[in-house]
């Protein structure tokens, strides 16, 4: 989705992704002309006691960063939360849009509903963006493009997955919540978000969700990434109860210069670079 254009920069060969969630502001710069990535940088909103605190704790801090500001040939802006939902293209009519999100959204008359296509897997992701900060970065960027981040997620998810019968379960962990990705024979069983606030909250979510699929631990293999590492306590809970439990770090050109730390924290913007 692209918002209108008020303005044309000057050739800048820099890209600018934007990543917001109610929790968090993150963000890489490209540099368009080599495709490396010359930045990274985040931003908790931390003592946001309500949803439009948050959003204007996000809009200062991407209004009063200077390396915000430099200007960028393009910009896309990532919707990073739990309302959406992804629907297989053979049920998708987009004059219902709310339908396919109010049984496990509470949606508003006055709520915009957009989606993103997932091209190559058949099947749409329909999400709220958030169009009060949709409208402020207007102000600051002009024209940009905008997704939801789990468009990016699930897509290279799937990408990665080709090939692979057995099934796969991957948990991309956020600060208070995760996003849980189920793969079997190269299809989405199962894309949700859980929010937690223990290790324990973590591996009961987890397992009930492996049991409702019908997935046994001894057999499917664990993939964690986000914030997360083998000393934490989610690597070291998982490990007690997973037999297959690996970082999900995979190699490629575009992730040669990037530390594993960055890769698996920064998944969802290294991608959505591609």
């Amino acid at each position: 989705m692209q918002t209108s254009s008020s303005n044309i920069l000057d050739k800048k060969y820099s890209k600018l992704i934007l990543q917001i969630s109610p929790q968090e502001v993150s963000f890489c710069i490209v540099n368009t002309l080599n495709k490396n990535i010359e930045t990274f940088g985040n931003y908790e909103l931390k003592n946001a006691h309500s949803f439009a605190e948050a959003e204007n704790k996000a809009i200062n801090f991407i209004k009063n960063t200077q390396i915000l500001q430099n200007g960028f040939d393009d910009v896309l802006v990532l919707h990073n939360n739990h309302l959406n939902t992804f629907v297989p293209q053979v049920l998708f009519d987009e004059n219902s849009l709310g339908s396919y999100l109010q049984y496990n959204v509470k949606v508003f008359e006055n709520d915009f509903i957009t989606y993103d296509e997932i091209s190559n897997y058949e099947m749409n992701n329909v999400y709220i963006p958030d169009v009060t900060v949709n409208n402020a970065l207007i102000d600051l960027f002009g024209s940009f493009n905008y997704k939801h981040s789990s468009t990016i997620l699930v897509k290279k998810i799937l990408d990665l997955c080709k090939n692979i019968d057995e099934p796969q379960v991957y948990v991309h962990f956020q600060e208070h919540n995760f996003q849980l990705i189920a793969i079997k024979n190269q299809k989405l069983l199962l894309y949700n978000t859980f929010e937690y606030e223990t290790k324990e909250d973590f591996i009961y979510y987890l397992l009930f969700t492996a049991e409702q699929l019908q997935l046994n631990p001894e057999t499917f293999q664990l993939k964690l990434f986000g914030k997360v590492s083998k000393e934490s306590e989610l690597y070291q809970i998982a490990y007690k109860y997973v037999r297959n439990v690996s970082l999900f770090f995979e190699h490629n050109d575009l992730e040669k210069n990037i530390s594993q730390k960055d890769y698996l924290q920064h998944f969802i913007l290294i991608h959505a670079c591609e």
